[in-house]
């Protein structure tokens, strides 16, 4: 039985690599073909289009940029939208905003399909280590069917009730995975325009109390500039907004996330949005060189 995998992105197609490394019969398909490659050489099939996938797949995971590629893929409001969920379980692993994914897993039951929510914490590497942290959401009996599937994506897997628990799960991670970021970035900042060593500043948080799987990540790529993307800039803007547009609908302050909302959306603007979210580092530098220095 097929495992079908649409959405073969920075994220994507290092976790279908490490399915089609487990011998996940696995069914593959990606808007820019030259994608397919890698997973075709370690023992998938590729189909020709997601109809294709939904057609020999019974189980289908989408890891797909937003909502509008969603949309295309699975076509809500079509009848495209029945023949492709009916009977087969959709695994969004993507980030979307939460009352997209509530109302894609009412379409996807009203047509006798299952859904599960399985969004993840973790970037690049992490996918490409298969040490990914899924959060799941949906019908106990689904969640637990898609579960062993993720094994060879995920290190650890944790329920997080209906629809749409897990993505604003997903949400509350990401705020403390930008916030964080963000002040390791600026961290890295000061230090640089007041001389201090940055090799040293990084030794020292490396042995200090804040030392994390973050910090000893993205701290070596702070000290060389080193811009290669692991998250993307342009994707933590986007799931910033989200979380920005979850926190103003429930009434809830998030004013370290509207500053670094401010500054990712600088930091795009500016043609970063393809480098690491550490290019929040130019944004950083941006505003020290053109004094645009808000007063404490």
């Amino acid at each position: 039985m097929y495992v079908g995998f649409v959405g073969l992105g920075v994220m994507g197609q290092p976790m279908a690599l490490n399915l089609a490394r487990a011998r996940t019969p696995l069914v593959v398909w990606n808007r820019t073909r030259d994608r397919c490659a890698p997973v075709r050489a370690a023992g998938a099939e590729i189909a020709e289009s997601p109809a294709e996938v939904f057609e020999r797949a019974r189980t289908v995971i989408l890891m797909l940029a937003d909502e509008t590629a969603l949309d295309t893929v699975l076509g809500p409001g079509t009848p495209d939208f029945a023949a492709r969920t009916a009977g087969r379980t959709v695994v969004h692993m993507g980030t979307t905003a939460p009352e997209h994914s509530a109302a894609l897993e009412s379409a996807v039951r009203a047509v006798g399909g299952r859904y599960v929510e399985a969004p993840v914490s973790g970037s690049r590497v992490p996918a490409e280590q298969g040490e990914l942290v899924a959060m799941l959401a949906g019908d106990d009996d689904a969640v637990a069917a898609v579960r062993p599937l993720l094994a060879p994506m995920c290190r650890q897997t944790f329920d997080c009730g209906g629809v749409p628990g897990a993505l604003l799960m997903k949400f509350s991670v990401n705020l403390f995975l930008i916030t964080l970021v963000t002040g390791l970035t600026e961290a890295f900042h000061f230090a640089d325009r007041h001389g201090l060593d940055q090799r040293l500043l990084r030794d020292v948080l490396d042995a200090g109390p804040m030392a994390s799987a973050v910090s000893r990540m993205k701290g070596p790529k702070l000290l060389d500039r080193d811009f290669a993307v692991q998250a993307a800039a342009a994707d933590v803007l986007k799931n910033n907004r989200l979380i920005a547009e979850a926190a103003r609908k429930a009434d809830v302050a998030s004013p370290l996330l509207d500053i670094c909302h401010a500054l990712y959306g600088e930091t795009v603007s500016q043609g970063h949005g393809g480098e690491d979210m550490i290019a929040v580092l130019r944004a950083l530098e941006a505003r020290t060189d053109g004094a645009r220095l808000p007063r404490p």
